[in-house]
């Protein structure tokens, strides 16, 4: 979940990365749309001034991605997350805010938030960081992460008792699970690793049982935990 990382100018094939906006604010839907144009490989299908028609409209519009806002009137990013979580095909959700609130940024995470960035980063960034979660990857903003780790590991559910141990892992595992911490989805660890994606999404499964892991952004945590990475994008 780092600033980096692959991805191409559209979606899978080429295609063009299908974007719902979700924010209450006209403005920054407005500038969201200028810097998510076809030109750059995007595609806006459906813009919501709050999250109470998300569902909704995920459900018509089939959107590869939600960039939502996570403080709205009503029902905020973190409930309207939430609710996408309920669907059997969500799409992954990038949460924006102008908020440097790790707590309300590890809720996002907890609800099921594939990352966040805060508003007014480059737009390259922006750019990359919804390719990269369109593509089943993760991406935090690097410049509030350790804090939102921090605030996410204090108010994360309990899960049974993750080992601590990495030597539970194979070597494989332990390489899977440094790319997964690094943000990228199941197909660029297959690329990078050069592996089938279903060999890959068998090893994933493997590391979540074997540690005790109920999702990727547990994951995440965990590598930054025991050094695999760090919160500007270095692996170990």
């Amino acid at each position: 979940m780092t600033a980096g990382g692959p991805g191409g100018p559209g979606g899978p094939g080429g295609a063009p990365v299908r974007v719902l906006l979700v924010d209450d604010q006209d403005l920054i839907r407005a500038g969201l749309r200028g810097i998510l144009r076809a030109s750059h490989g995007f595609d806006v299908v459906g813009e919501l001034g709050d999250g109470a028609g998300v569902v909704a409209a995920v459900t018509e519009l089939r959107p590869d991605v939600v960039v939502m806002d996570v403080r709205m009137p009503g029902i905020d990013g973190v409930e309207a997350t939430r609710r996408l979580g309920a669907l059997d095909d969500a799409p992954p959700v990038l949460v924006l805010t102008t908020f440097e609130d790790e707590e309300v940024l590890a809720g996002a995470l907890r609800a099921g938030a594939d990352g966040f960035l805060l508003k007014g980063v480059p737009a390259e960034d922006l750019q990359r960081a919804v390719r990269q979660v369109a593509a089943g990857g993760s991406w935090l903003d690097p410049a509030v992460t350790r804090r939102v780790l921090t605030a996410f590991r204090s108010g994360a559910p309990a899960t049974g008792a993750p080992s601590t141990a990495l030597d539970v892992l194979t070597t494989r595992e332990r390489e899977v699970l440094v790319l997964i911490g690094a943000g990228l989805s199941n197909g660029e660890i297959a690329a990078e690793l050069v592996l089938g994606e279903g060999t890959v999404k068998t090893h994933v499964g493997h590391v979540f049982a074997k540690l005790g892991l109920r999702d990727r952004a547990a994951a995440v945590v965990f590598a930054f935990d025991h050094g695999l990475v760090s919160p500007s994008g270095g692996r170990a």
